[in-house]
């Protein structure tokens, strides 16, 4: 037992997440779609009498207004009844109703759904009418936290701090810790963004999106080099070096743009954090290849044994012929070029390049992956663990929000969250609990 929640047990507390937030969730719903708009066709056409008047009520740019224009459809099409459409607001509304009664048209029903059903001028219409019919679609229990939509939002908001965290999980399992790297995400959106202007701004084609993108991710590499080289050449404490690297690299940022946002860039800067490839998104597919490279490397690579190695035991690595040194500079480089990807994937995401992103972002970081398993004192811990922790911090957090929890409430149930990880880490090293790296 112990084996198995060693192995699944962020697994478990993932599904058992996700379980609840889909039952706090659910609501009723009115049905949607293509079949519910032919349902509710068939119903008005069996209550009202040949020619009569209808009204299919839906509201400015919400999915009741979509259906409203899907159950109009499926009605012109028989022309048995006079359909009119009132896609707007309760004032829209009581204005057509009026301009029919003037002219003797009556409606004789009214679909409506949605939020459409929460507007206040309905009793009053059906007071005036007495044959009036309501007619709405069936409704249905539905989970907010499971739609399509709020799904794909978690991988959106989760994507730039689950690519950073590759390189963080690196970082600590050596033994370290890297706090440069939400500074790092501002400079590399503002140097992307920067080479993209030089380039021709909002004129310049996707060549010069992809030049801005390997300059911003080689030169955070480089900056996370020169940090992983002051910790193994002179043996800085990695706490000091990445702090002063974190804010060094918030201010150059701010310095090469003078405090401003960067608009002029070109459209196709929004293909990486916004577009699809096959209908799948492209976070998705960059989550993926990550970590699926992350994970070959870590389990079946020299180099990967070697940084648990170095975390596990430093000198004992150095004895055993382990280039030390080497795997320190190399663990804080990839931290670097990961987190200077991840500023790319949010100025795609946001179209725009800006000095004060990535603010409190090594924090949120930190928590994925130790709340991914790794341990704070190196040398245990697993990169698909890491991806795991992401998402529990994500899950969370978004669950909070569909529920309406406040900003403070919020930080301290992730503060709990944290703390419970750090705890469980004390545990395993202890021996109460086993994981298999």
């Amino acid at each position: 037992m112990k084996k198995f929640l060693g192995e699944y047990g962020m697994v478990l507390v993932l599904i058992a997440l996700c379980a609840l937030f889909s039952l706090l969730t659910l609501k009723q719903e009115s049905a949607t779609g293509g079949a519910a708009a032919t349902k509710v066709a068939g119903e008005v056409e069996a209550e009202v009498s040949q020619g009569g008047h209808v009204f299919v009520v839906g509201a400015a740019k919400k999915p009741s207004g979509v259906f409203a224009r899907l159950v109009a459809s499926e009605l012109e099409k028989t022309e048995a009844v006079e359909v009119r459409q009132v896609i707007g607001t309760p004032r829209d509304l009581r204005r057509a109703w009026d301009a029919a009664n003037a002219v003797g048209k009556t409606p004789e029903a009214l679909v409506v759904s949605g939020d459409v059903l929460k507007w206040t001028i309905l009793p009053a219409l059906v007071e005036e009418a007495a044959d009036l019919q309501l007619v709405q679609p069936t409704e249905r229990m539905v989970s907010d936290f499971l739609k399509r939509g709020n799904l794909l939002a978690i991988v959106d908001r989760i994507v730039v701090i689950a690519v950073m965290a590759i390189g963080m999980t690196l970082v600590i399992l050596t033994g370290g810790i890297d706090l440069s790297v939400g500074s790092l995400v501002a400079l590399s959106a503002v140097i992307a963004t920067l080479v993209m202007k030089m380039m021709g701004g909002l004129e310049a084609g996707g060549g010069a999106v992809w030049t801005g993108f390997l300059a911003a991710t080689v030169a955070c590499g480089l900056i996370g080099a020169m940090a992983g080289f002051l910790v193994a050449r002179f043996e800085v404490a990695p706490f000091i070096t990445t702090l002063a690297v974190m804010l060094i690299a918030r201010g150059v940022a701010f310095m090469m743009t003078g405090g401003f946002s960067i608009y002029q860039v070109p459209e196709s800067i929004t293909w990486l954090g916004r577009g699809s490839t096959l209908g799948i998104p492209n976070t998705v597919v960059v989550l993926v290849v990550f970590y699926a490279a992350a994970h070959v490397f870590m389990r079946h690579t020299r180099w990967g044994r070697y940084i648990y190695a170095v975390g596990g035991n430093e000198e004992a690595a150095r004895l055993s012929g382990v280039p030390v040194k080497q795997i320190l500079l190399f663990v804080y480089f990839v931290c670097g070029l990961c987190a200077g990807f991840g500023g790319c994937i949010q100025a795609s995401q946001l179209a725009t390049g800006a000095p004060n992103l990535g603010v409190m972002f090594e924090l949120s970081v930190i928590a994925a992956v130790v709340v991914g398993g790794t341990s704070l004192s190196g040398g245990s811990g697993r990169i698909i663990g890491t991806l795991i922790g992401a998402f529990i911090i994500s899950v969370i957090q978004n669950g909070m929000n569909l529920l309406g929890f406040d900003s403070y409430l919020q930080q301290v149930v992730l503060g709990a969250v944290i703390l419970f990880a750090v705890l469980l880490d004390k545990a395993r090293q202890k021996g109460t609990v086993t994981v298999k790296h």
